[in-house]
């Protein structure tokens, strides 16, 4: 391994960004050499990669003496002399790469050992097993294709802190290439819904981030100003009304993935932008929407995970089992004894008793009107709605209803809603065009929307919002 580029986990964060800064420096007179002997790295814009380290890895058989033609980030390096060996690491998974002297010429192996650790190179060579029996390439030609000035990340003092990984996640990636799997894993959820919704009949749709009209949830949204229009604007904190209207218009069903932009507080389960599911299917009630998402969690817990059970921070969730399904009121009384409870005591006896004991897949339904200005009056009991929340791991998944539909008790609701928004400070208006929207006509309609990231912390065991994130909301460094 080459000594001269990995630093002493034993240092000081000072002494560490000293060394760090060296580094840094001497790279840099290698890269002033390199333009100089007319071998500039950065003007090379291709290099006819034709596979994947994974592919020869997983067929040697297929590839064994056949020459390849592979690219990637240098991450080792065994220095036997005129005999080299480095691990080469692409998209896929890592390689061993045999350089020797006498097959890459004398001039081209002396600028070779010139390289890093960190470097990314292109490799053409020819298959072949060591006699250790490790899947190697022997390689003829190497090029140099980038030039990395700075060491690689694991050898860089605090990497390891969680902050620093979600900060830098292009280092964390390199540093810890398993992180790659959640979000792999993540994309193939996100496909899996799509799929499920396709064959349902539904078709995905786009509707705006900007709003001119600060109404939906009760969240705070961020404000911008459009200077063309000279107009305060909003990002949006749901998609629900769009996606209604869509259904007035003569869609029948009809989602939308899309990112939410709430300027609320962070944690383990929150961040400020997160990315929501919402779907929407005419003539059917909450009821159907409830069948839905049992039956699509279910199959995503197969193909994702193998199985209709997976396994979070040590407990087993069965989503593969029937759902749980509870009016509130029952809920309250079963965890709390209290009966006939209704409105916001109800409401608050629920989140402080009821949700803590929500781990396996559970339906809660029925809730007062006073927390659901968009969802319909039960029609026996007009104090409740048709609504309801599933929730898993004590956590609230995902909110759904028998939609709304009558203009005038909208209204109502949406001027209660804003005069409690203006109450609290927040800027708040009826949206007059839904509304009027409402007034053409919007039929029996089952609505639910659900948040694809505690989705995926739930299929990929993962204990912090963060850690499905690419990039996830941070306070920049002081500097930086």
């Amino acid at each position: 391994m080459q000594d001269n580029n990995e630093n002493n986990l034993e240092l000081t964060p000072e002494e560490a960004l000293a060394e760090l800064s060296e580094q840094n420096r001497i790279r840099l007179e290698k890269l002033a050499e390199l333009k100089d002997a007319g071998l500039n790295p950065y003007e090379i814009t291709k290099f006819p990669v034709d596979t994947k380290n994974a592919e020869i890895a997983d067929n040697f058989d297929e590839f064994e003496n056949k020459d390849v033609c592979i690219a990637g980030r240098i991450m080792s390096w065994r220095d036997m002399g005129k005999a080299n060996f480095i691990d080469l690491r692409d998209a896929s998974g890592r390689m061993q790469i045999y350089v020797k002297t006498n097959d890459i010429g004398e001039e081209n192996f002396k600028q070779f050992k010139k390289w890093d650790l960190g470097d990314i190179v292109g490799v053409k060579g020819f298959v072949f097993r060591t006699k250790r029996g490790e899947v190697s390439v022997h390689a003829k030609e190497i090029t140099l294709l980038t030039k990395s000035l700075l060491p690689l990340p694991e050898k860089w003092h605090g990497l390891r802190d969680k902050e620093e990984r979600y900060r830098k996640r292009y280092l964390d990636l390199i540093a810890n290439p398993e992180v790659k799997d959640t979000f792999v894993k993540r994309s193939l959820i996100l496909r899996e819904i799509r799929h499920y919704l396709d064959n349902l009949g539904f078709l995905e749709v786009d509707t705006p981030v900007l709003h001119t009209v600060s109404l939906g949830a009760a969240a705070k949204p961020f404000i911008t100003h459009h200077n063309t229009l000279d107009i305060e604007m909003f990002l949006r904190i749901e998609t629900e009304l769009y996606l209604k209207k869509l259904i007035v218009g003569g869609f029948d069903k009809v989602y939308e993935v899309g990112r939410i932009f709430r300027n609320e507080g962070m944690d383990s389960t929150h961040n400020p932008e997160f990315t929501s599911i919402e779907m929407y299917w005419a003539y059917v009630d909450y009821f159907a929407m409830m069948d839905l998402i049992e039956n699509m969690y279910r199959h995503l817990c197969m193909k994702i995970c193998g199985s209709d059970t997976v396994t979070f921070k040590g407990t087993e969730i069965a989503l593969g089992k029937p759902w749980t399904r509870m009016t509130m009121r029952e809920a309250v009384e079963k965890y709390t004894g209290k009966k006939d409870k209704s409105g916001f005591e109800l409401i608050e006896l629920f989140e402080e008793h009821v949700e803590p004991n929500l781990i396996q897949p559970t339906i809660i339904y029925d809730y007062p009107v006073e927390n659901s200005p968009l969802a319909k009056r039960k029609k026996d009991d007009p104090q409740f709605t048709e609504r309801f929340e599933y929730f898993i791991n004590a956590w609230e998944f995902g909110n759904a209803f028998s939609e709304l539909n009558d203009p005038l008790d909208q209204r109502e609701r949406f001027t209660k809603q804003v005069e409690e928004k203006r109450k609290q400070g927040l800027k708040a208006e009826l949206d007059e065009d839904f509304l009027t929207a409402l007034e053409y006509g919007l039929p029996p309609t089952g609505g639910l929307g659900l948040g694809l990231d505690r989705l995926v912390m739930l299929l990929t065991d993962s204990a912090s919002i963060r850690d499905v994130l690419l990039f996830p909301t941070m306070k920049p460094e002081v500097g930086g």
